[in-house]
């Protein structure tokens, strides 16, 4: 190895100037590549490690854009049909929560579903929902007050809370976090450890990342009383030792972030 680098230090044999700062370059390159550690390889999908277990549910989030002079109608259209299917039991999935942007990309509708069962369970409401007349009315109807909309198949993460229905009144925010390809275990694991520090006040609703549509993408889903409150318990996190290590090592995994404060609809079982 000694030999190896005195050759490299001298340019490699007698090598230009220029191609002599190559050599350094690589010499560096080189020398760090003996202390690279190797890579297990994984035993099992991403998905499969920080999934729930002894669940088998999916989540579907959906985000319309309504026109602004539509919202009310939206809204209208949207709570009389939607709670039909959430309430047949024909139909296997259940409305887990109903939004209207306030803070954030305005005019904007978010709708998050469990289907509890899976893809199969999915498939099977999407070949009904085919067949349903009233279903496929509200869809035409409800096009015509959409500038655009997007969805995404989640799975629920093992180490948050199930989202369970719960009496208001509260606002929500939904913290879009689109990581680094290849950074989900690490986030996974840090997170394991830091939602303890997030639990006092009743705060943490869901955490969900993307199977379908854009990847590598995490929605936490948290409930305040109000702005204030919110303020309140995010200051309070601060205060918790560990909390900051959280935050230390998540941050370096995240390419953008956002942050919606979102008012549930009627409709809603998060009120």
């Amino acid at each position: 190895m000694a030999a190896a680098l005195r050759w490299l230090r001298r340019g490699g044999g007698g090598v230009s100037g220029g191609a002599r700062g190559y050599s350094r370059d690589a010499e560096g390159s080189w020398f760090r590549s003996l202390f690279v550690h190797k890579v297990d390889p994984r035993k099992d999908a991403h998905s499969n490690l920080l999934s729930k277990k002894e669940t088998s549910n999916l989540y579907k989030i959906q985000f319309h854009n309504v026109k602004p002079e539509c919202l009310d109608a939206y809204n209208s259209l949207t709570e009389e049909v939607l709670p039909k299917l959430h309430s047949d039991a024909d139909y296997p999935c259940d409305l887990v929560g109903n939004w209207n942007t306030w803070y954030g990309e305005q005019d904007q509708a978010v709708h998050l579903w469990r289907f509890s069962g899976g893809y199969p369970a999915l498939m099977d409401c999407m070949n009904k929902l085919k067949q349903n007349k009233e279903y496929l009315d509200f869809r035409k109807e409800r096009s015509r007050m959409l500038l655009s909309r997007r969805n995404q198949l989640l799975l629920e993460f093992s180490f948050w809370n199930e989202p369970l229905p719960r009496q208001g009144p509260n606002i929500y925010e939904l913290r879009t976090y689109k990581l680094k390809p290849g950074t989900m275990i690490e986030w996974g694991n840090n997170w394991a450890r830091a939602i303890k520090y997030r639990q006092e006040n009743q705060e943490a609703v869901g955490g969900f990342f993307s199977q379908i549509g854009e990847l590598y993408v995490v929605h936490h889903l948290w409930a305040y009383k109000d702005l204030q409150s919110r303020e309140e318990t995010r200051n309070a996190a601060w205060r918790k030792r560990g909390w900051d290590e959280n935050v230390y090592y998540t941050v370096p995994l995240i390419r953008t972030m956002e942050s919606r404060i979102m008012i549930p609809l009627k409709i809603s079982p998060l009120q």
